[in-house]
């Protein structure tokens, strides 16, 4: 049990009791404690010190309590980060609470869909792998407070995320998140229902929010992490000259993603698909950089901003996306890569991982998500699950 001693001043006792030998009595229990706490004989009995050894207990006193109340700081960082997030009132946090803790990395679902599929899921727990010391946090648009209470024995995916000490799960309050942005004029004049891609635009809005807002990593819920990504400020190229929004970072408060934000309203285009997206992105980028085609494997760097290679994030580009659900005869390596995208917006087919069909996607489960695998492949024979592998 820890015990608080309280100090009135340097060199005197707040503990107001008889002197530690009272009647020819042993010392009190109260004289043994102070003494196992600090080891101070009773002052009465004391032999005089040198004002250097007084001096020198004085800093040692010092340094323990600085380095005991560092201890104690780090412990209630690490709890707040670590904590998975349950809906329980003794152990909620908000979603500011864990985004300010920094370096956050972001996933967005912006459907009304509440039972993360296996890919969803995957991405989730491989980034909470690689990142163990950054809080991991997915955002559900169709997540209220009336249905968070039965989620974590509702759904088979929410359950296994939720479990992860370093995984949040909150509800996605889009106008909560475009508060003091350029975004939250727009998103109170737009009509989502007269809307042609609205869990897109929504999406591509609310990450460029998040980011802003709190800094950190933002990755689509198609992206399987495989090693940490080293740079703090960056895009991703998934092809020479042209940007995805698909993944990318920056530190809070970048002037970059307020311009970006700015031009997401000044170029508004709903109905044309990517202009709030990859398109917004490689216009921005323009303005700042003279883009060049990519030699090798190096990055760009222009403006602080680093643009990274196509094989960081795209080693297989979205005309074969396909196979990653195929059988290689020898697997690549991904020596260049921090993670990869699998392109489920082009899985028109809905082509899912299934267990001993020995394809590339079958393999990165195993070795990037295997509770995951483990528990939405292998077992998905036994349980029903109520969502399947939805187009992002």
């Amino acid at each position: 049990m820890l015990q608080t001693v309280w100090v009135s001043s340097p060199g005197s006792w707040a503990l107001q009791e008889p002197s530690c030998h009272r009647q020819g009595k042993r010392r009190s229990w109260k004289c043994r404690f102070v003494r196992t706490i600090i080891q101070h004989p009773c002052r009465r009995h004391a032999p005089k010190r040198s004002r250097k050894a007084r001096m020198l207990r004085k800093i040692q006193i010092c340094l323990c309590f600085c380095f005991v109340s560092g201890i104690l700081y780090e412990i209630s960082l690490l709890s707040g980060c670590v904590s998975s997030y349950l809906p329980m009132a003794q152990q909620y946090l908000t979603p500011e609470q864990v985004l300010n803790l920094g370096k956050s990395i972001i996933f967005l679902e912006t459907t009304e869909r509440l039972e993360p599929p296996p890919l969803v899921s995957c991405s989730v727990e491989s980034a909470a792998r690689i990142y163990r010391d950054r809080p991991i946090i997915l955002f559900l648009r169709g997540l209220t407070n009336e249905t968070a209470l039965d989620l974590n024995t509702s759904y088979t995916a929410f359950s296994l995320l939720s479990s992860m000490k370093n995984v949040f799960i909150f509800p996605l309050q889009m106008e909560t998140v475009f508060q003091e942005t350029p975004l939250l004029q727009w998103y109170n004049q737009v009509v989502p229902e007269q809307e042609k891609n609205w869990v897109h635009v929504s999406s591509d809005a609310s990450r460029l929010a998040l980011i802003w807002k709190y800094g950190g990593i933002y990755m689509d819920t198609d992206v399987i992490s495989i090693r940490p990504i080293p740079q703090e400020s960056f895009l991703a190229a998934q092809k020479s000259r042209f940007s995805s929004n698909g993944i990318f970072g920056f530190p809070a408060r970048h002037k970059f993603v307020w311009d970006c934000m700015e031009n997401f309203v000044l170029k508004y285009n709903g109905n044309i698909w990517g202009n709030q997206g990859p398109f917004l992105m490689t216009r921005m980028l323009k303005t700042l950089c003279n883009l060049t085609d990519f030699q090798g494997t190096e990055d760009h760097s222009c403006q602080n901003i680093s643009f990274l290679n196509p094989q960081r994030f795209y080693p297989i580009p979205y005309p074969a996306w396909s196979r990653y659900y195929q059988v290689w005869d020898k697997s690549p390596n991904f020596n260049h890569s921090y993670a990869l995208h699998l392109w489920n917006f082009m899985n028109r087919n809905r082509k899912v991982v299934v267990a001993g069909s020995n394809t590339l996607a079958e393999k990165l489960y195993k070795t990037y998500c295997p509770t995951t695998y483990e528990d939405l492949i292998q077992n998905a024979k036994h349980r029903e699950l109520p969502g399947s592998e939805d187009v992002e």
